[in-house]
């Protein structure tokens, strides 16, 4: 078992419990799902920079990630439908729970000039969003092969509504939010 699913079933819905004055097990909130996005301009012009991103992307995630395609056709960027534009993951259960290990430990500490998170990025509905500068900032990839620089978005679903709930459940995993 991952090492942070372990964390949560053993502490973090204990602790949860208490801080939100919960009950039952199952109402304490949990992750529902990581998404990993990449959006590529510049892949409009050359088909290779879409694929060594979804090379990239799949490095970073530890599971396989597909294209995306514009959903409509835009002359004033030059886009068209159908075009491939991006790279997307989705990672669920024991590689979620790997990913977010590797997020919090390694990756964001090697971002540079590094002072947390905003709190202020939660949707309404108990989500968690931020974006990422540069890939490079995980281990997986070999800065030598890679010949752009481009960053990806971070999408962390709960099982909550709200967001105070889903803030403490981030907090819990030691999550890098701005004091």
């Amino acid at each position: 078992m991952a090492r942070l699913r372990d964390y949560y079933n053993e502490k973090v819905i204990q602790q949860l419990k208490k801080a939100l004055g919960l009950k039952n097990d199952f109402e304490v909130p949990s992750l529902t799902k990581i998404v990993l996005n990449m959006g590529m301009g510049e892949g409009v012009a050359d088909s290779k920079y879409v694929k060594q991103a979804v090379d990239e992307l799949t490095m970073i995630a530890g599971q396989k990630a597909v294209m995306t395609t514009a959903r409509k056709s835009i002359a004033g960027f030059k886009l068209r439908q159908g075009q491939k534009i991006g790279a997307m993951v989705t990672l669920r259960g024991e590689r979620m729970y790997e990913f977010l290990d590797r997020l919090i430990n390694i990756a964001l500490p090697r971002v540079r000039d590094f002072r947390g998170l905003s709190k202020k990025s939660f949707d309404g509905n108990g989500n968690y969003s931020f974006g990422i500068k540069e890939q490079i900032v995980f281990p997986e990839v070999a800065v030598s092969s890679v010949d752009n620089i481009h960053g990806l978005d971070v999408a962390i679903v709960t099982s909550t509504r709200n967001d105070a709930h889903a803030a403490e459940l981030l907090k819990a995993f030691n999550f890098p939010f701005v004091s």
